[in-house]
């Protein structure tokens, strides 16, 4: 048959097509739809969090209220917000910055987007089914594994769910960009993103199962009587913390490094320079990404490591900042004599640069064991940590939904609009956290519930509420200038930005084929040098011939439903064995669909040359 494509009009066919999609730049809508709403969701509990500690002896909500809401932000913006904003952008843009058609696994690209969104689901669903986990978003032992009621159960399956999807997504592209780049698209010619996704997705794969591990142990701790972490009964609950951490810190980088990979590419293209020391770069981006891997004690100074651990740990620590400082001197030495377009995206990258460096300042000071004594569980460490997240991860996915909004949606997002939501946000930014280094100097701890009147922390924390307000009017007009885009955009064309790499290369949006023909890639910035030699557009690698494409699939939205399913029952179990019955129903329902996937021959369809060439003839 001829395997033309036809897309049906209508509410429910839109809907469908996104249950059963995988396209990964609809997989991208749906991550960056996703992530969104936990991002608000964990904006709404850190206001929460700061109206309490507005005042002194605040009683505004009760302190086991207060324990869940601080736990709940911590873990919805690290695990439901931030990294599937991360996987938006990922999704969207690298098959494009390589010239791939998709990725390599699509129907897998489709099962980790709904796995986490049933993860995540599954972890919400504690507010109103007895509270919300209470132990800290780090959940440590003995605290988590003796925690009453299901709160830190729903915590321990909804993340061991939504973590499965992200081990997949880290899989999936660090096989997309190994085997699918165009001809002519060798490693050292990859886009700075690209290669930040990949290096990624290599730190997914290692840190992600020690996370499974541990979540896997304190669910048996907790739900069928083992004793992993009671040192009672031989256990070790230090165990947890290695664990944790050895996940933990990568995902620091996980989280920023494609935000370094979106900043350069940002950097290159607003100061129409190539990107000063590519090279040296790339080789931080991977010493970075090593490095990462070394340092996880550094979170645990205060456990009675040793002199000898905690000096190495400490050691290993400031390094990083050798291959961070490379790349900020880069950035800088990038825009040195360039012709600056200060764009709304532009905007954004600038500012991180001051504000994340802050947080490296920080990084080096609580990386000196002695006096990480001293800074260890203070607001100090938590004015550190979200200089780090929000200075680099925020602001690197403003920036990068500002420059590549016009090529997912096909409409520039409105640069007045975004200049408005960026000063409110950047300096209610600096007014809540850096003051918070100060709070944590003068000895006020972190998640307690309430100060004392006569402890000196009321001005500090009245400023820093503040500033959560001018984030939160920030973020609120970002949204506005979102609708009003959507509604009076202009439209934008292939290349808005001039373009150095080959995302431009094609229509905004673009087709659901991506190339027509697959690129040949001659260097560097491919776009910018067919630019040069006056090409304007690329050179196809191959004729024009039909184009293979995969069927979409409902199997991974039924997959996940399943286990979101046995997950409710495994929680349950404890309290009544009857719903055992729900734990082998939600198993069935993902074993029975991964026979029916691994049964079932599906072999795609193709789009013939002959519906190309009409296409074309349209235009």
């Amino acid at each position: 048959m001829s395997t033309a494509y036809a897309e049906k009009s209508g509410f429910g066919a839109t809907l469908w097509d996104y249950l059963t999609t995988v396209d990964h730049k609809k997989i991208a809508i749906l991550y960056l739809i996703g992530g969104g709403f936990f991002f608000l969701l964990g904006g709404l509990e850190a206001l929460i969090i700061r109206a309490q500690l507005l005042f002194p002896d605040n009683e505004l909500i009760q302190a086991g209220t207060y324990n869940q809401i601080f736990t709940m932000h911590g873990t919805t913006m690290i695990f439901l917000a931030a990294m599937p904003l991360i996987f938006a952008l990922m999704n969207a843009i690298v098959p494009l910055q390589i010239g791939a058609r998709d990725v390599a696994f699509p129907f897998l690209n489709s099962l980790g987007f709904w796995l986490f969104l049933f993860g995540g689901v599954l972890l919400n669903c504690s507010w109103f089914l007895g509270g919300a986990p209470d132990a800290g978003w780090t959940a440590y032992a003995p605290l988590s594994t003796t925690a009453e009621g299901h709160g830190v159960d729903f915590y321990a399956l909804g993340l061991q769910i939504s973590g499965a999807g992200t081990l997949i997504a880290g899989i999936n592209f660090l096989v997309t960009i190994v085997n699918m780049r165009a001809p002519g698209m060798t490693y050292m010619r990859m886009p700075l993103f690209t290669w930040t996704s990949f290096v990624t997705s290599v730190l997914i794969l290692f840190a992600f199962p020690a996370l499974t591990v541990g979540l896997f142990l304190m669910m048996f701790d907790r739900l069928f009587g083992a004793n992993f972490f009671d040192p009672a009964m031989g256990g070790n609950h230090i165990i947890w913390e290695h664990l944790f951490w050895i996940f933990g810190h990568p995902e620091v980088y996980i989280l920023v490094l494609p935000i370094f990979g979106l900043f350069s590419d940002i950097i290159s293209t607003f100061s129409k320079k190539r990107l000063f020391g590519y090279s040296a770069m790339v080789f931080a981006v991977v010493l970075i990404g090593f490095l990462g891997f070394m340092v996880w004690a550094h979170h645990m100074f205060t456990t009675g490591l040793g002199p000898i651990a905690n000096s190495i740990f400490a050691i290993a620590t400031m390094a990083i900042a050798v291959p961070t400082g490379i790349k900020i001197f880069n950035w800088l030495f990038t825009m040195w004599g360039g012709s600056i377009h200060m764009t709304t995206a532009m905007l954004w990258a600038v500012a991180f640069i001051p504000s994340f460096t802050l947080g490296g300042f920080g990084g080096v000071m609580l990386a000196a064991a002695a006096a990480d004594y001293q800074y260890h569980d203070t607001y100090f460490v938590v004015a550190h940590f979200h200089y780090v997240i929000v200075g680099g991860v925020v602001f690197g996915v403003f920036a990068g939904l500002h420059y590549w909004w016009p090529k997912m949606f096909g409409k520039v997002l409105n640069e007045k609009l975004g200049k408005w939501a960026f000063w409110p946000f950047f300096f209610g930014f600096h007014l809540t956290f850096f003051i918070q280094h100060f709070l944590g100097l003068m000895g006020m701890p972190r998640r307690y519930w309430k100060f004392q009147p006569d402890q000196g922390l009321e001005l500090g924390n009245i400023v820093s509420s503040s500033g959560a307000v001018l984030m939160t009017i920030g973020a609120v007009i970002f949204l506005i200038n979102v609708v009003y885009t959507s509604i009076k955009g202009e439209d934008a064309g292939a290349d808005p930005w001039d373009g150095r790499t080959l995302e431009w290369a094609i229509p905004s949006p673009p087709p659901f084929y991506n190339f027509k023909q697959t690129p040949l890639i001659r260097g560097l910035d491919p776009l910018f040098i067919e630019k040069q030699q006056g090409n304007g557009k690329m050179t196809p690698a191959e004729p024009l011939g039909d184009i293979h494409m995969p069927n979409n699939s409902i199997v991974p939205f039924i997959m996940s439903f399943g286990l979101f399913v046995a997950g409710f029952g495994l929680i349950y179990q404890v309290d009544d064995a009857t719903w055992l019955w729900a734990v082998g129903i939600g198993l069935a329902i993902t074993l029975f669909s991964m026979l029916f996937r691994s049964v079932k021959d599906d072999l795609g369809y193709h789009i013939h040359k002959e519906d190309l060439e009409e296409e074309a003839d349209a235009e």
